[in-house]
């Protein structure tokens, strides 16, 4: 074999570097097995490791009966309400609820109108960033990734704060409610930089209205022409809510909570619940979902016929299509086992929009994937495994036919769940009162010094 040429002595240098990681960072797979390592803080069946109590959140997919794991409807709890029958309630009453919901993880109880009016005026005064904040933190260096810009921004609202380590629980809310209402202002303000600087696009900074709700002034932020309609709205805050919380388990509320029980400061916990949310393997799949919709919409020539969505998506399964690991996105949850009720929701109250925006189609290829995956999955892989779609299937889409950019997925999911993240941050820190610290099964390789000119 030739002997590779490199463009310089560095490039050759870091190549060396590689090959030496790469065996420095070997674990045989048995390990894992053979210490009992709970992988992902998974037990054997998929059931996560009990690390916490909590009073925020509750996601019910499954009970253990005699010890086996048995599918069941799917339920997320908002401190004890039904996530679900929240949002059928908002909407009886024709009003937005996000911001109730924000006040119900921070405070524990559904507000009076009185405690809702007086919050939403709170949360409009905090909206407002300090002064050129746009311009000193978010416009000089500009990012490709608006995920990492927001972390930035929250982290940059450290220097803004006259007494941002004080961990008291009146200091904490005070900042929780801060980031809460300024983060959908920096991840707008961070997309109108990020056209403007790799796509030649026109600037356009807006500022937050006190009189709109968030999804309202998401809108506007986020939109040139500063115009939405009131079903756009109410279908954006419908997300908002159903992306407000998920327990305390979930990767980045988890990363949000071992943060806080170090005892560090708000914006650093926030910040790298951020980071985690970008993930592909979290808050990232919707992007992974909306993807693999696209190659399949280009393959499939009639969404209707089951038996040509069927066969697109074994080819998917068998790697012959998509981004070739076999994967249907948007498919199946680590919790939930016979449905997802947040997408459930989403198709309650997008079907209408979709079909109003000429999305009916997309709308009945999704149901298509939905109807069709699980079985053909376990037919594939010769299991019997309950299946269901999670709410990343769906929230594309949504977010498509509200025109929100693909940059925008993610962001969008962290500008709701940092609700949660606050309500739980908060909760970490004055009850449990220990620092997070699980244990790593050290390999032994007792190795002698070397002198440094003797090593080969």
């Amino acid at each position: 074999m030739d002997e590779k040429i490199y463009d310089s002595a560095y490039d050759k240098v870091f190549a060396n570097c590689l090959e030496q990681a790469e065996d420095a960072n070997r674990i045989p797979v048995g390990a894992f097995e053979n210490y009992r390592v709970k992988r992902g803080l998974r037990e054997p069946d998929g059931t996560g490791v009990m690390a916490g109590v909590t009073k925020i959140g509750n996601v019910h997919g499954y009970y253990v009966y005699e010890g086996e794991k048995v599918a069941d409807d799917g339920k997320l709890e908002y401190r004890g309400y039904d996530m679900s029958k929240l949002i059928d309630g908002y909407s009886a009453e024709n009003r937005y609820g996000f911001e109730e919901v924000v006040y119900l993880l921070l405070f524990g109880k559904l507000p009076t109108k009185e405690e809702l009016s007086d919050f939403n005026d709170l949360l409009a005064h905090y909206r407002e960033l300090p002064p050129r904040f746009s311009e000193d933190i978010l416009m000089k260096a500009p990012s490709r990734s608006i995920m990492n810009k927001m972390a930035t921004g929250v982290l940059a609202l450290y220097s803004y704060d006259e007494n941002p380590d004080d961990t008291s629980l009146e200091n904490m809310l005070r900042q929780s409610i801060d980031i809460i209402a300024k983060l959908p202002v920096i991840a707008a303000h961070s997309y109108a930089y990020y056209r403007s600087a790799f796509y030649g696009k026109s600037l356009n900074i807006h500022r937050p209205h006190n009189d709109l709700s968030s999804s309202q002034n998401f809108l506007r932020l986020l939109r040139s022409s500063k115009q939405y309609t009131e079903e756009e709205a109410r279908l954006l805050d419908i997300c908002m809510i159903i992306q407000a919380e998920h327990g305390g388990g979930n990767n980045s509320t988890f990363t949000c909570r071992v943060l806080s029980s170090s005892g560090t400061d708000t914006y650093s916990a926030i910040a790298g619940a951020i980071g985690s949310l970008k993930g592909p393997l979290h808050g990232g799949a919707n992007i992974k979902v909306q993807n693999m919709f696209d190659c399949i919409k280009e393959t499939v020539h009639d969404v209707y016929d089951d038996e040509e969505v069927s066969s697109v998506l074994l080819k998917i399964l068998n790697k012959e299509l998509g981004d070739g690991k076999g994967l249907v996105y948007g498919m199946g949850h680590a919790v939930y086992t016979k449905s997802d009720p947040r997408a459930i929701m989403l198709k309650k109250y997008a079907g209408d929009l979709a079909r109003a925006k000429g999305y009916g189609d997309d709308f009945a290829l999704l149901e298509a994937i939905e109807r069709i995956t699980p079985a053909l999955f376990n037919e594939f892989k010769g299991t019997n495994k309950p299946m269901c779609a999670n709410v990343d299937l769906y929230s594309g889409l949504v977010y498509r036919m509200l025109g929100i950019p693909v940059e925008m997925y993610t962001p969008l999911f962290a500008i709701s769940r940092v609700a949660g993240w606050c309500a739980h941050r908060i909760e970490e820190f004055h009850t449990a009162k220990k620092i997070i610290r699980p244990a790593y099964k050290f390999i032994p390789n007792n190795r002698e010094y070397v002198p440094l000119d003797k090593r080969i």
